[in-house]
């Protein structure tokens, strides 16, 4: 979701606006935004459909973090910054987690938008307040904005960057004026930014990281940290938004606890042990054998596999394209025959998983067969420049049959590796200057390299010399922002709207901006047009037409080495919560979940019993 920045100097290009004297249509007033028609909640919803709206407020609820924090400023690149800072600030509209592409007013009490969709225009809520009682103003907004775009990470410059302006025009009016009424998302996607206490932030460096409790106006305020390893959120008992349908029956808790570990194997023991009340479990072997511990078999700790309908988008280990060995493609696609994920699924993930075919797997937006009717032809203005057999076969990953002896795959990849001109001499593979096939996997976590080193192994048969490299998050994320890796494993979240976001994910421009998503280093024209198509989508037909080609160009160039995803939360808590009697489509919801004070004092008297003595 973003474009070109203004002007290096920093001055406005100049708006054409309509003569003063014509008259104009008067612009449509609303409770919501919604990309995919008419959003399915009245101006008056009492609150969200699966929230209990009297759901107990109080408790605490201790949640685990992994590695360190030196920041309370998320939206910059310098520092490590704290979990659940989210908590602290309130946004202009507030996303239905049961709706796709679909929010409704919170900050904002009214949304306006001309006829020619050239802006949007938010009227905030006279009731809106930062936590020291000062009111939430325009100026807020329009400082927020200009600051996050001018000091925020890259992203934000590529996110709004269809934006021309923004004015205030009262003290609870704002308006964007935009570049093109062709981005059909941009109205929704400043509706989720976060708006900063502007008279909070004078005189303080918002480049710099930030070491003291931010004010906000959310929900929560951080009450108190120990640097680096805990933060604490209290609950805001007169919090001016909390009758509000928005936020009824969510934020229960009186207290959020982190507690941060230094990798998953001790975050998992620490809830074991009844440190931490809630987790959800990303690690398949984990999850089948690791929770059989004497609170579990008490019934003092449940777990839960909860259905979610969310795009699952593209898990792989990312090759890093600035780097000279992995510019041939040829010697990418020999890298993804050579991953064997039947073996895998099979001995390391108890058949938890399903391979991820597309970047927006689990969805409508994802190609698959041959290309057809709409996105053949979009794909048709980009023959010669693609390659050709995206027209004529479906894009297919290697099968294998699980039982770890990859001759097939091997031999193609050997093959593919010999056209790109590398041999094997003396059982190392090497190119005509006798360099020899090597590169680091860069992992922020030990619990990967239970995977890594398979796939190591498989690869060095090739005469290949990789190897793991495991460093703390705090620094994986230093060198990740600089792009210095060979190769790591990386995620893209989809939503079932892609748009502007995508521009940080895959275009060239992006590839050599620190900080940027896009980090696998793709920089590739069709690409970039393709994009565009994406966010310039007239309607829905044409958004999924526009995605799957993209979808499809994607695969076909081999940019990744897909892995695999779930269509599940995987939780275990300590069982003292009550739970709405659904779950929403598109979120886990742990907000709206609250404390049941008759089964508290059974389960802590259960993690006493749990702790070593």
């Amino acid at each position: 979701m973003d474009r070109r920045t203004l002007l290096a100097s920093g001055l406005a290009l100049p708006l054409l606006r309509p003569s003063e004297g014509a008259a104009q249509p008067t612009p449509t007033r609303s409770h919501a935004l919604s990309l995919l028609g008419d959003p399915a909640l009245p101006a008056d919803f009492p609150h969200w459909p699966w929230v209990n709206p009297d759901a107990p407020k109080g408790g605490e609820i201790a949640l685990t973090a992994l590695g360190s924090f030196d920041s309370f400023n998320q939206y910059i690149l310098r520092g490590t910054a704290a979990v659940g800072l989210s908590n602290l600030y309130d946004t202009l509209l507030k996303e239905s987690a049961d709706e796709a592409s679909t929010e409704y007013c919170h900050l904002a009490a009214a949304i306006e938008q001309p006829a020619d969709r050239m802006g949007v225009t938010f009227e905030l809520h006279p009731a809106a307040r930062f936590h020291d009682g000062k009111p939430v103003t325009a100026d807020d907004v329009v400082w927020t904005f200009n600051t996050l775009r001018q000091s925020g990470r890259p992203f934000y410059r590529a996110y709004w960057a269809d934006v021309a302006e923004v004015v205030a025009e009262g003290p609870r009016r704002v308006t964007f004026r935009f570049r093109t009424n062709e981005n059909r998302e941009l109205a929704l996607i400043l509706g989720q930014m976060p708006v900063l206490p502007k008279h909070w932030w004078e005189g303080r460096d918002f480049a710099r990281p930030l070491l003291e409790a931010p004010l906000g106006s959310g929900p929560y305020r951080l009450e108190r940290f120990e640097s680096g390893r805990s933060l604490v959120y209290r609950r805001v008992p007169d919090y001016w938004a909390k009758d509000l349908p928005t936020a009824r029956g969510t934020a229960n808790y009186d207290v959020m606890r982190y507690e941060y570990f230094r990798d998953s194997t001790v975050a998992l023991e620490a809830f074991k042990a009844g440190q931490i009340d809630f987790r959800t479990e990303n690690i398949a072997k984990d999850w089948a054998t690791a929770y059989d511990f004497p609170a579990m078999q008490r019934g003092l700790v449940k777990r839960d596999e909860i259905r979610h309908e969310l795009p699952t988008g593209m898990q792989a280990f990312a090759m890093n394209l600035r780097r000279p060995l992995f510019q041939d493609a040829r010697v990418r696609r020999a890298l993804i025959e050579v991953f064997d994920f039947e073996w895998m699924n099979a001995n390391l993930f108890y058949g938890s998983y399903t391979r991820t075919t597309s970047y927006f797997s689990n969805s409508e937006l994802a190609s698959s067969g041959i290309p057809e009717g709409r996105e053949l032809d979009i794909l048709q203005a980009y023959k010669g420049r693609v390659p050709d057999r995206l027209f004529t076969e479906p894009y297919k990953l290697p099968v294998t049959d699980g039982s770890g002896n990859n001759r097939d795959g091997l031999r193609r990849a050997l093959d593919l590796l010999r056209q790109a001109g590398w041999t094997v001499r003396d059982r190392k593979l090497v190119n005509a200057e006798g360099q020899p096939f090597a590169f680091e996997i860069l992992l922020n976590g030990p619990s990967f390299e239970r995977i890594a080193l398979p796939y190591i192994q498989n690869l060095q048969r090739l005469g290949m010399e990789p190897r793991v490299r495991t460093i703390d998050p705090a620094q994986y994320q230093v060198r990740i922002d600089a792009f210095d890796y060979d190769m790591t494993v990386d995620g893209q979240g989809q939503s079932l709207s892609p748009g502007n976001e995508q521009r940080d994910f895959w275009t060239g421009a992006k590839a050599q901006e620190n900080g940027s998503q896009n980090v696998a280093g793709i920089a590739n024209p069709v690409v970039d047009e393709l994009v565009e198509m994406v966010i310039a989508a007239p309607d829905r037909a044409e958004l999924v037409a526009r995605t799957r080609a993209l979808d499809r160009v994607l695969l076909w160039n081999d940019y990744m080495i897909p892995q695999w995803h779930s269509r599940t939360f995987r939780v275990a808590y300590w069982d003292k919560f009550g739970r709405p009697p659904r779950n929403p489509k598109y979120a886990l919801a742990i907000d709206s979940w609250w404390i049941e004070r008759g089964r508290e004092g059974a389960v802590e008297q259960g993690k006493r019993e749990a702790k070593p003595q």
